[in-house]
């Protein structure tokens, strides 16, 4: 089959060309090939040229991407030129968990039928990715989309729409975050009967708090509050706990004042908070104001779970939910928790766990424990780390070698300067625990104190409320606490939470909803292949995409796996990227 030029001339002699599409054809009587005339193109000048170039990449589409390729490229070698490559590898493979969590799925979803860009799926996937592979601000973000990748849908895109596709996530997040939780508990077969929880702060570089706006008992605003009233309303030291009761709290802004956790307390904050599941799987994240304190938002991330939970649910926090509300909220339902107990808190029930006798039971590597029984609806299991009690002991040394140099011949010293400097030593907490007063204002070191933090060296104290988990389980369930302050840390420095560059309460909400679902999508690919992200991203991103240009068209193409990127793929279950991306026409000219 080939185009065939037939020439006629007008009666002034001039020539006229026409094309066809013939096929050669073999008569058996004359023994020749005669040529079939399939289609008449018409007069090579009038030649509807878009029509042929719609037809040709038509016509590409039924053959092999390398067949065609060979095809294109021969005809306009000559003019081929190789003019970008981007790294692929990276959103290849967070792509695929992307559609395999269904989050494709709800997003398109709930787009239909509203007048919006049908690409913000693909935008929000890109602000997802960028996350994980090359964290920076939105603008940022589409200039890496634009020029640094390739995301597969998403040939370019804009800041604006980055930051309306950031308005819309906050919309559709209720349905999204409940998604995410069915597919991790179903589909990715991980167990969700026991979630940790704990919260954190990120600080802002502004010198002022937002202004005071009147907010629900989760933290939002009230368009309409109701009038101000106290009654009921719960208040800690440090902050608002805008989590709790059945009234609105008091105006408060997003970004505000708050006890830091990054001993930043001369800049505003936001609270974030985060539920994972035992093999570190972020489920759920909230956000609060930068005043809110830990005590009542255990109850609320309970409450907004509640009609999620496939099983009985073991809720694991630190010490700084350990109050007694909390406790019974979790109870609720047949719900149970376990939850540290500050061993210095001066509490009834803690001193007489910590002195009653028995004998530790050694658990695992380092770990010992010792179940005390005080009440009969709680379980006190007491955790002994010999390595961390040796540690413990040497650093309490080097406080009391101090306090020893700084109070060292202050008998001497009028009472005023004793006075002085014992107020400079009250600044210091590690030393100034150590230090007495006589009554004649003379400083001693506390050897009572002493003694008493030496019965505490490498021990810390858990509450559970399951009468059936072993001491064994309840220890090391707690222990398992690390993956969120694991997710913290890896949410703060690989995906760069901060600097937030918004100041918007609802695009500091998405940009943390963001962080969240790059932080889900690095985790599954963790405890997927058994390695770090970071040593993942690496490999992954020398996976590139390379642009050919020339007469025949554009087409781009992949470069050839390495093992270990092979490796990656099968581990995952993803399929290898298509050698040829994608195939086009020339561009057009004008």
């Amino acid at each position: 089959m080939h185009v065939r030029v037939a020439t006629r001339r007008n009666r002034d002699g001039t020539p006229v060309r026409y094309l066809q599409l013939t096929h050669n054809e073999w008569d058996p009587a004359t023994k020749t090939s005669r040529p079939k005339v399939l289609h008449s193109f018409g007069r090579e000048d009038q030649l509807d040229r878009d029509a042929i170039k719609r037809l040709v990449a038509s016509l590409t589409r039924l053959l092999d991407p390398t067949t065609a390729l060979a095809g294109t490229t021969a005809a306009g070698a000559d003019g081929l030129a190789f003019t970008s490559s981007r790294p692929v590898g990276g959103t290849v493979v967070l792509d695929a968990l992307w559609r395999r969590l269904g989050i494709d799925t709800v997003m398109t979803r709930l787009l239909t039928g509203r007048k919006r860009d049908p690409r913000t799926e693909r935008v929000l996937f890109a602000l997802v990715a960028n996350r994980a592979l090359a964290p920076g601000s939105k603008l940022a973000a589409a200039g890496w989309v634009n020029r640094r990748t390739h995301i597969n849908g998403l040939p370019e895109t804009s800041d604006d729409a980055c930051y309306r596709a950031m308005d819309w996530l906050l919309e559709i997040a209720p349905d999204l975050e409940r998604e995410v939780f069915w597919q991790v508990a179903t589909l990715l077969d991980h167990e969700v009967d026991l979630l940790f929880f704990d919260t954190t702060s990120t600080y802002f570089q502004t010198d002022e708090p937002d202004p005071p706006v009147a907010r629900d008992t989760h933290g939002r605003p009230v368009p309409d509050p109701p009038p101000a009233t106290t009654e009921g309303a719960a208040t800690t030291e440090g902050g608002t706990d805008t989590a709790a009761g059945d009234t609105a709290s008091e105006g408060v802004g997003f970004r505000t004042f708050g006890k830091s956790k990054d001993s930043r307390d001369d800049l505003p904050q936001v609270v974030i908070g985060m539920a994972v599941t035992r093999a570190g799987i972020p489920v759920r994240v909230w956000c609060w104001p930068g005043n809110t304190t830990d005590s009542a938002l255990i109850r609320q991330a309970r409450e907004d779970m509640r009609d999620w939970t496939l099983t009985r649910v073991m809720w694991v926090a630190d010490r700084g939910f350990s109050s007694k509300e909390n406790r019974r909220e979790l109870r609720r339902g047949g719900g149970h928790y376990i939850i540290g107990e500050k061993l210095r808190s001066g509490s009834a029930e803690a001193a007489a766990a910590l002195s009653r006798q028995g004998r530790y039971q050694h658990v695992r590597d380092n770990l010992q424990v010792k179940e005390v029984r005080i009440a009969e609806d709680e379980r006190f299991v007491i955790c002994f780390n010999p390595e961390q009690a040796d540690r413990d002991a040497a650093l309490r040394e080097i406080m009391i070698g101090k306090l020893t140099a700084l109070i060292d011949g202050t008998d001497t010293l009028s009472a005023t300067k004793r006075a002085e400097l014992r107020g400079r030593i009250s600044t210091m907490p590690g030393l100034h625990r150590f230090l007495r007063t006589t009554p004649g204002g003379l400083l001693r070191i506390d050897k009572k104190k002493i003694a008493a933090e030496a019965n505490l060296d490498g021990k810390y104290l858990l509450r559970c409320s399951d009468p059936h988990l072993s001491a064994e389980d309840i220890a090391l369930g707690y222990k398992q606490l690390l993956q969120v302050e694991r997710g913290w840390r890896d949410m703060k420095t690989t995906l760069e939470l901060r600097p937030v560059y918004h100041r918007l309460e609802d695009r500091i909400r998405a940009h943390v909803i963001l962080c969240w679902l790059a932080l889900l999508l690095v985790r599954i690919v963790e405890t997927t292949t058994a390695d770090t992200w970071n040593r993942i991203r690496e490999d992954l991103q020398e996976l590139h995409v390379g642009t050919f240009e020339g007469p025949a068209g554009t087409f781009r193409q992949r470069t050839e796996l390495t093992t270990a990127q092979r490796d990656i793929l099968t581990k995952l279950g993803i399929d290898p990227p298509k050698k040829i991306v994608e195939l086009g026409p020339p561009p057009a000219t004008s």
